[in-house]
């Protein structure tokens, strides 16, 4: 795996960990709504983690980037899909995406490189 995507997960894996050890019967629902909303459907799997980027594009949150970029990586979106969802998230979400699409290129490079 890439350096980046080691780091990555590794610091969500200890984290959620951590998180989830509490045992707050919120923060269990909400992460597994978050896991069921993103399992097979009307709409692939793929899909909806290609809108889950969009949307992480727009509301800048670069951790949440990162996770559907894996994602979209194992599912199969090529570098030519990823790039017209770059295009939508940046037109949805203006040129303040710009910076947070630098950083997830980067991160795509460093998932291609595992």
């Amino acid at each position: 795996m890439g350096e980046k995507l080691n780091e990555f997960n590794d610091y969500r894996s200890r984290m959620n960990e951590r998180i989830l050890g509490v045992d707050n019967k919120v923060i269990r629902r909400i992460f597994n709504v978050d896991t069921n909303a993103y399992l097979e459907g009307a709409l692939p799997v793929k899909t909806k983690e290609m809108m889950g980027l969009v949307a992480s594009m727009v509301l800048r949150c670069d951790d949440c980037v990162k996770y559907h970029l894996e994602k979209c990586h194992e599912n199969g979106v090529t570098e030519e899909e990823l790039f017209e969802v770059l295009g939508i998230a940046t037109l949805v979400g203006g040129t303040i995406v710009v910076p947070h699409m630098r950083r997830a290129v980067e991160f795509w490079d460093d998932i291609k490189e595992s």
